[in-house]
């Protein structure tokens, strides 16, 4: 559980600085750049697809795991929209809160 957690800072903290650069480099309209390279048909839009695909993953079991209440709903938006930023710093908490038991960390309200 130490080597999860430690990941999971360590990973979280390289993303943010590197979405921070990204950011101060080109600004935060990136939805015509995401978009264009799905509709350009080519690597990138490849990648891009696929992680969509995987945020919305991210989102359903976000909202599956808390039963669709509101604070599921609005978890899962914030999983949708914020990536991995959200969900390693998600899971982290999770992992603190539940005392590092996995069952409870993945099932939520479904224990």
């Amino acid at each position: 559980m130490t080597a999860l957690r430690l990941y999971l800072i360590l990973a979280w903290t390289a993303l943010i600085t590197f979405t921070a650069f990204v950011i101060g480099r080109d600004g935060l309209n990136l939805l015509p750049v995401f978009f264009g390279d799905i509709a350009a048909g080519h690597w990138p839009g490849q990648f891009n697809a696929d992680f969509m695909s995987v945020l919305a993953l991210s989102a359903l079991w976000t909202g599956w795991r808390n039963g669709w209440t509101a604070l599921g709903w609005g978890l899962a938006a914030m999983a949708f929209f914020f990536g991995g930023a959200f969900l390693m710093a998600y899971l982290l908490i999770l992992l603190h809160l539940e005392k590092g038991d996995m069952r409870r960390v993945l099932l939520g309200v479904r224990v």
